[in-house]
């Protein structure tokens, strides 16, 4: 058993509320497996159906980090804000959830998280837009501490920490996952001069290369920043806006896809590290004599 300076608890949330709170409500959502984020159904359905892995954000250093897309719905406040920017302040506006999109020769582009629209009051559309939602994807084992806690929700809950304990994987998330649909999916959008919103957590941004911004009545993407914020009176997290940044299209993914070259020589030096440590462990055969005999 690993000692108590390598015991850390790696779930900030299950089932919408931090393990810290055992209270009846917080019992509750755990044992009826419920979603208290606008999931689809009322269950969480993260993972498995019947199985659903419910951790909504993980502890990572001071802050919670939200694994589950499902989690940024809290209070529709996502939805609320791409339509702001998309339309304006009094707009009338509605959205609509996993929408395909297919291109010119009817190939599958993927599906639209949310495609926000505003319509006239015959309900015929003036306008539409596209809101993305990247959760972070993780390192490591989360099933099993989840499994573990569940069993017996502890406020004190430790797991041992290793080279398995989850983390965020946030190089994954943008090269895997953001860059190439908003690529592909964005390009679309751009194409037909439509706003795009993408909602993330403010740390997963700040791992992004710095994009070049514009005024807001320029841009093509929002990027929706928020956090968790702990509320201690109500013992829950509550998504909370931190900032949104403007920018146009073509920059901003040329700034994310173009990577910022290092020193050439930096990379010359661990090449010559490299080869002089595999000469020293594979040596040249010595020259024989019908080598001399034969030259």
């Amino acid at each position: 058993m690993a000692n108590e300076s390598k015991l850390s608890n790696p779930l900030a949330e299950v089932f919408g509320f931090p393990t810290t709170n055992c209270g009846v409500n917080a019992a509750r959502y755990r044992n009826q497996q419920l979603c208290p984020f606008n999931n689809k159904v009322p269950n969480c359905t993260k993972d498995k159906a019947k199985n659903p892995l419910g951790v909504c954000s993980i502890h990572h250093g001071n802050q919670a980090v939200i694994t589950c897309p499902v989690r940024f719905r809290e209070n529709w406040l996502i939805i609320e804000h791409a339509a702001a920017f998309a339309f304006g302040a009094h707009a009338r506006w509605t959205s609509l959830s996993e929408i395909k999109l297919q291109d010119q020769s009817g190939q599958s582009a993927g599906n639209i998280d949310f495609v926000l629209v505003s319509y006239d009051p015959q309900g015929y559309i003036l306008d539409f837009a596209s809101l993305e939602v990247q959760g972070v994807y993780i390192t490591g084992n989360l099933r099993n501490p989840f499994e573990q806690y569940i069993q017996a929700p502890d406020p004190s809950f430790q797991w041992p920490a290793g080279y398995n304990f989850p983390k965020p994987d946030y190089l994954s998330s943008s090269r895997k996952r953001l860059i190439p649909q908003m690529l592909y999916k964005g390009g679309i959008f751009k194409a037909w001069g439509k706003k795009q919103s993408v909602a993330l957590q403010h740390a997963f941004f700040a791992t992004l290369p710095e994009l070049p911004t514009v005024p807001s009545e320029d841009a093509d993407i929002a990027w929706l920043l928020y956090d968790l914020v702990y509320n201690p009176d109500i013992e829950q997290y509550r998504l909370t806006h931190i900032e949104t940044v403007y920018t146009a299209f073509e920059p901003a993914l040329a700034r994310v896809t173009n990577p910022m070259p290092g020193e050439m020589q930096l990379f010359m030096e661990t090449l010559q590290h490299k080869l002089d440590e595999h000469l020293e462990s594979n040596p040249p055969d010595a020259p024989s004599l019908n080598d001399f005999l034969n030259s």
